[in-house]
């Protein structure tokens, strides 16, 4: 049986953290891929080194050729500028718009049947752009942004009630920025709604943190975060190699569901091996829906100037 392929695009910080969990997860064979001369490549043959102590033989293979890159199932593309203290998601747009187009232009030539899971930022405008350079069907691209602003939102709950993480559960939507839209009437331990174990002002509080998680990190480090991000992306790839169907929260092409109108934007999707396999709506109420237009409409801004810009 053929092992599925997984090519990862930069092999800075979240693109090397990416190759390194989808390997020990054992999604099959991992290309990194960075036009820097010598950088996937040692990267890859650190981790390649490790495969012994994991106890498990690693295929990733580092290279500057993206000719590697034929026959994947899954491209994940990380390439971009990363967020500095001071700089919101927005001001990448221009710069990270072209090197998008340009690897967008590759993934369509080497990677025709792909899926291609879109991390740099911002988000939102950068899985349009992909999907404007590339023509693929739209189910077959998709943001990772829900995944880890949930993941963000559910430690934090975790970490002030003292439960484990994996008991609590988060839906957000919108686009990935400061008004990303953490839905708290849909956010649950064990089933239980969050509203029976916290006040109003604490889980406002926390909302506040996770839409700040982000700039968070970057001011602690100096620049953008790359573990949980990383951990998101191959989350997602799993999901669609293993076609798990998950229900992720993730950039996906909404037309009619939403009345989104036709643009990517954070929703809770089923992913599978058919990509987003369905679009899952929520009835929300007023000031949600009100959160949910905000946002959409900021993504709808970038969106025109990448247009500009394409």
């Amino acid at each position: 049986m053929a092992k599925d392929k997984i090519t990862v695009v930069g092999a800075g910080n979240v693109g090397a953290t990416a190759a390194h969990i989808a390997a020990t997860r054992r999604l099959g064979q991992i290309v990194l891929l960075d036009i820097v001369e010598g950088l996937a490549q040692g990267k890859a043959l650190d981790m390649a080194e490790a495969s012994g102590l994991y106890g498990s033989e690693q295929c990733i293979l580092g290279t500057t050729d993206w000719s590697a890159a034929a026959g994947s199932d899954v491209v994940i593309v990380t390439s971009g500028v990363p967020r500095k203290p001071g700089m919101s998601r927005d001001d990448l747009l221009a710069t990270n718009a072209n090197i998008v187009k340009s690897v967008s232009q590759q993934i369509a030539a080497h990677c025709p049947d792909a899926f291609i899971i879109v991390v740099c930022n911002p988000l939102d405008a950068m899985v349009h752009a992909v999907a404007k350079t590339t023509g693929f069907p739209q189910r077959r691209i998709i943001g990772m942004a829900g995944a880890l602003d949930s993941a963000r939102f559910c430690y934090f709950l975790a970490a002030e009630l003292d439960v484990c993480v994996d008991d609590i559960h988060c839906v957000l939507m919108g686009g990935h920025g400061d008004d990303m839209v953490p839905l708290p009437r849909f956010t649950t331990i064990s089933g239980v709604p969050i509203a029976q174990f916290l006040s109003e002002a604490k889980i406002a509080e926390l909302v506040d943190r996770t839409r700040k998680g982000g700039i968070e990190v970057v001011n602690l480090l100096g620049y953008s975060a790359y573990y949980a991000p990383a951990a998101g992306a191959v989350k997602m790839a799993e999901a669609i190699l293993r076609d798990t169907r998950g229900v992720f929260s993730c950039s996906a092409y909404c037309r009619d569901e939403y009345g989104v109108g036709g643009y990517f934007v954070g929703v809770p999707a089923v992913l599978g091996r058919r990509g987003v396999e369905r679009i899952i709506e929520l009835d929300l109420d007023d000031s949600e829906k009100q959160q949910f237009g905000e946002s959409l409409a900021h993504v709808k801004e970038l969106v025109a100037a990448v247009d500009r810009m394409l």
